[in-house]
């Protein structure tokens, strides 16, 4: 969502102003990237209320009350997962006699008491966020300070103070904490629910009110979502050969490497999500120079010194690049030719195979090598025959994850990845293809294949 954000101005009928609740799942793209609001409230551009992430990574929440005082929580506790979904709440009731009850922050089911700062705000006050006629932003503070990353789920109550328990459970045979759908609560004069579920309509009001918001930006859906986490590229990666922030060149929540035209870089990373069993399937759009990679690493790739794609000794990964040659990642050689010609925009779309160790690939849904992902112990054409070298790791029970690359200096590189998403950055697959568990991409997936999510991986891997 950065750059995008959501608007509304309250009603001039307000059902409480010093009790409301705040409740979102949120996904993280970036970190210690500068602050990222959650949600805000404003009287003329400058007095706000606001939850929010600052530079720090820990949760803040501001509120520049009626009369004198403000109030001021930041959470110890910092939120650094780019791959994890979080149930943040906020709980607001200035009219409780104790003073820590006044305001309450969860995260996913359970109560913050650990903060660096925390004024409580007095009795009775009054707070921005839910007086008549005061805007709303979702994803913002005054148009500025923007969120980064996935939201789903959004409440706002006017006039009551839940719990996280109201909105959240925990599952009964993970043991992790999953949204309720359809909350039993009562929303009041300004309350709302944004489910995102109307592609056309993103600012859609799901609650009894209609208080619908105006979309500004590039608001894009997605299947990510906290029940169903698709894999994206991992701005944590560390392993590449020059210095460089993989975070500053990623974007449209984490699918979108640019290295921006600086050619002094190498980039190596790879994806959020790994496996050590069952078949997969994704798809990248290349928008490279010659020295662009994708294929598939190991995660000890990571602590490799020299942060090269090969040790000299073990296969490391397999890797297509751009010009036309594929690397099979032992001792830097190229394993040779692929005999096809690269050209801009190109949809590379991989198949990989972990039960038999095998990975196939086709640029614009014709299979290199004649490879036939469904071929099983055959492994007809497929580019990781050589993965028996690798055994070790993988006896080790090493997972293997997508590999993505900016593989020389002086090559420009911009990558897009789609999971499943249905997307290649903000532009949505020309023609979905068939594939039978929900996923959408440009090409047919492989029968026996899934999207990389935890879903597919828990019911196939």
């Amino acid at each position: 969502m950065a750059s995008t954000y959501l608007t509304r101005t309250n009603t001039g009928t307000v059902t409480n102003t010093q009790k409301f609740t705040f409740s979102a799942w949120v996904k993280r793209s970036k970190i210690s990237s500068g602050q990222n609001t959650l949600f805000a409230g404003y009287v003329n551009g400058t007095n706000n209320d606001l939850l929010y992430i600052p530079s720090g990574d820990t949760l803040g929440f501001w509120g520049a009350i009626s009369g004198s005082q403000s109030v001021y929580y930041e959470t110890n506790r910092v939120f650094r997962d780019t791959n994890a979904w979080y149930h943040i709440v906020l709980a607001v009731d200035t009219t409780q006699a104790t003073a820590s009850d006044r305001v309450k922050i969860y995260v996913n089911g359970v109560q913050e008491t650990s903060f660096s700062s925390s004024t409580a705000p007095a009795q009775n006050v009054e707070f921005r966020l839910a007086k008549a006629s005061n805007p709303q932003e979702i994803g913002s503070q005054n148009t500025t300070n923007n969120w980064d990353g996935l939201m789903s789920h959004i409440h706002f109550i006017d006039g009551t103070q839940y719990q996280a328990s109201d909105f959240g459970e925990t599952d009964a045979t993970t043991g992790i904490w999953k949204p309720k759908t359809a909350p039993s609560v009562t929303y009041g004069t300004n309350g709302f629910f944004l489910k995102f579920e109307n592609s056309g309509s993103m600012g859609t009001d799901s609650s009894p009110n209609g208080n619908n918001f105006i979309v500004n930006g590039n608001l894009t859906q997605t299947v990510d979502t906290p029940t169903n986490v698709f894999a994206t590229f991992n701005p944590l990666w560390r392993a590449r050969v020059n210095t460089i922030d993989l975070p500053t060149y990623m974007s449209n929540g984490n699918t979108t490497f640019n290295s921006q035209g600086d050619d002094t870089r190498l980039a190596y990373f790879a994806s959020t999500l790994g496996v050590t069993s069952g078949k997969y399937y994704w798809e990248v759009k290349s928008e490279s120079g010659s020295g662009g990679g994708l294929g598939v690493c190991y995660n000890n790739m990571q602590s490799n010194t020299n942060a090269q794609f090969w040790d000299n000794a073990n296969l490391l990964g397999c890797a297509i690049k751009v010009d036309g040659n594929y690397f099979n990642g032992k001792s830097g050689e190229n394993a040779g030719a692929l005999g096809v010609t690269y050209s801009e925009d190109d949809i590379y779309g991989f198949a990989l195979d972990m039960d038999n160790y095998a990975l196939y690939a086709h640029i614009n849904g014709t299979y290199v090598n004649s490879g036939v992902p469904t071929s099983g112990a055959s492994r007809t054409g497929s580019l990781l025959n050589l993965l028996a070298s690798g055994l070790a790791y993988l006896n080790s029970g090493e997972p293997v994850f997508p590999f993505f690359a900016d593989l020389s200096a002086g090559s420009h590189a911009e990558l897009k990845v789609n999971f499943g998403n249905g997307y290649f950055g903000t532009t949505p697959v020309a023609s979905a293809g068939s594939n039978g568990n929900g996923a959408i991409f440009e090409f047919d997936c492989p029968t026996g294949y899934y999207a990389l999510n935890t879903k597919n991986i828990n019911t196939y891997g």
